[in-house]
């Protein structure tokens, strides 16, 4: 009971909490005077790009953060796990005490499953874990109640799954395994730090649904971090906006978002694309932060969104197919049985035909597993096609020999998934994008290669001088930038973008869609442009082709996809679009 108001506490009250990295003389301050209220059986969503310090706040809640680096400087982080009987200021509990209550009273589903998880032990074994720790259980009692805990959390066939190492799950099931491991010992509390980014968006649903659930039954209280507003309409009662490290914008989700008063979170709501709505050309953040003298401190702005609402130039197709792709099929060998079993053979893509026309960008939607980057990488000749045909230009890919290889390699180009391990750590970007101008004798001499790294640089919208930097001093959408530079260097006349944009912030996610956009018109480039995310590829898209299973579900123009989908399996997607 707090004595002040008579008011029973929350379960949990963060008060003016600051958080600092480095060395005191020269410590920077990364978050600043955050306060919030987590009440139990509700849940508060933080929302805001990467940097704006809400995994620092989580950490800092349970205790972690001077493992992380960080030191608290201000405030009070008040846990009242008995509506106020028991009111302690975790920022001065020692150790001991927080490891009883880490896991066990306040738990974290953490953002990677597959760097979370211990690739070394069972999945069954990690869970175990927790409940021999906290429970006392005995490893029999603990494993059958792992089980029952995996049912809950919808695995399918617990039994067998327990004895299963993290890699042989997919991404969906790691982070279930993850939720498993947080709810196990009915915490109070539970911390999910992004636990749906990068998964499908019906994956996401169910996990969505699943929290949704789990909290209805034991009455939790729940702070879920992300970066998707879509995502906090679904999950979220109270959200809290937070910018550069600090709040600035709270209340309940519905007032936020129906009259967000902030430019930040106008600009949050306004950069995501939308299944039902076209625009040109998306808004980006600068759009609303640009006129405000000071972004933090303003708390109210007279720039409101855009309205525009006509559609984007659609590409006049003619009968001249860049790609042609006929009957192709693409199989792995799987597990043998047994020693003298024959090996089984497992087709990631079976038997499609499509046509990929000048100008176009044909999008390449499905779930994981579904084969659309088996199928970009064997477009590209790095996967072997077990049959079929893949025509370029008129020539056959799979026929064709090494020098003839060494120019379509040229002439296409890959945007890959991810920004940080796609650049070599050990070369400058200027060496990064030089290099592939170099392997090909492009623009004749040194003198003029560098003309052309500077255009490109420029181009992407990145300063000439920041090419003696390397990859690690920039940001992930810089660093997707300079991806896109370096596949422009030898003058591509297609791309194919494998999920290109699906790991970053919603506002670094518009500049380079826009950038993507800009480039095509400009340079005339043809795309194939693959993701998972329905809304990305809507307003992407000329054309949508949907993959299931290695096989083509529909592919039609975009609109009528999206608006009028003739599979069920298109629908169940639609339907699982956050929006």
């Amino acid at each position: 009971m707090d004595q002040r108001t008579g008011m029973v506490n929350p379960l949990l009250e963060v008060r003016q909490l600051a958080v600092a990295f480095g060395k005191s003389a020269e410590q920077y301050e990364v978050i600043r005077n955050v306060s919030f209220r987590v009440e139990a059986g509700r849940t508060l969503s933080i929302v805001g790009e990467s940097g704006s310090g809400k995994s620092v706040t989580s950490l800092a809640i349970l205790g972690l953060i001077r493992q992380a680096g960080g030191r608290v400087t201000q405030g009070e982080i008040i846990y009242s796990p008995s509506g106020g009987l028991l009111a302690q200021d975790l920022l001065k509990s020692d150790e001991q005490h927080l490891r009883t209550i880490r896991g066990s009273r306040i738990a974290m589903i953490f953002q990677e499953p597959m760097s979370s998880l211990n690739p070394v032990h069972t999945c069954g074994q990690q869970v175990a874990e927790a409940l021999m720790l906290h429970k006392g259980l005995g490893r029999k009692a603990a494993m059958a109640e792992v089980v029952d805990v995996f049912r809950k959390v919808r695995l399918p066939d617990p039994e067998k799954l327990i004895s299963r190492y993290p890699h042989e799950l997919s991404g969906g099931q790691k982070q279930r395994v993850m939720i498993a491991l947080a709810i196990s010992c009915k915490p109070d509390l539970l911390i999910a730090d992004e636990p749906t980014t990068a998964l499908d968006v019906t994956v996401q649903a169910s996990i969505l649904e699943l929290l949704r659930e789990l909290q209805a039954e034991t009455g939790m209280g729940m702070i879920f971090i992300t970066h998707d507003l879509g995502v906090v309409k679904h999950i979220a009662d109270d959200v809290l906006v937070m910018y550069r490290g600090n709040p600035v914008e709270q209340g309940k989700v519905d007032d936020v978002f129906n009259n967000p008063q902030h430019p930040y979170t106008r600009g949050l709501l306004a950069c995501r694309p939308s299944i039902n709505l076209e625009k040109p050309k998306l808004p980006v953040m600068s759009d609303f932060l640009d006129d405000v003298a000071n972004p933090v401190e303003v708390m109210n702005s007279e720039k409101v969104l855009r309205s525009e609402t006509q559609t984007r130039p659609q590409i006049t197709q003619v009968d001249d197919a860049v790609f042609s792709v006929r009957e192709l099929s693409v199989a792995y060998a799987g597990r043998k049985s047994s020693l003298f079993s024959p090996k089984p053979f497992f087709k990631a893509v079976d038997g499609i035909s499509f046509d990929v026309y000048r100008g176009e960008t044909l999008g390449l939607v499905g779930e994981s597993g579904c084969g659309k980057t088996t199928l970009g990488r064997c477009m590209l000749g790095l996967v072997q096609a077990a049959s079929g045909s893949i025509r370029f230009e008129g020539s056959d890919l799979l026929k064709m020999e090494s020098k003839q290889i060494r120019d379509f390699r040229k002439r296409v180009q890959l945007v890959f998934q991810d920004p940080y391990s796609s650049l070599n750590p050990r070369l400058t970007v200027g060496q990064a994008i030089l290099e592939p101008m170099e392997v090909h004798g492009l623009h004749g001499n040194d003198a003029n290669r560098k003309k052309k790294l500077n255009w490109l640089l420029e181009r992407v919208g990145l300063r000439p001088e920041w090419q003696h930097r390397y990859p690690h001093q920039f940001s992930g959408g810089q660093r997707q930038r300079i991806c896109i530079a370096r596949a422009l260097a030898v003058d591509p006349a297609f791309l194919i973008c494998d999920e290109s944009v699906s790991a970053l912030d919603v506002s670094v996610q518009a500049q380079v869609l826009n950038l993507l956009n800009e480039l095509k018109s400009d340079l005339g480039l043809t795309y194939v442009f693959i993701s998972h995310d329905m809304s990305v590829v809507r307003y992407m898209s000329d054309r949508i082709m949907v993959m299931n299973k290695g096989r083509i579900e529909e592919i039609g123009e975009a609109r009528q996809v999206c608006d009028e989908p003739v599979s069920s399996y298109t629908k169940a997607l639609i339907d699982a679009i956050p929006d």
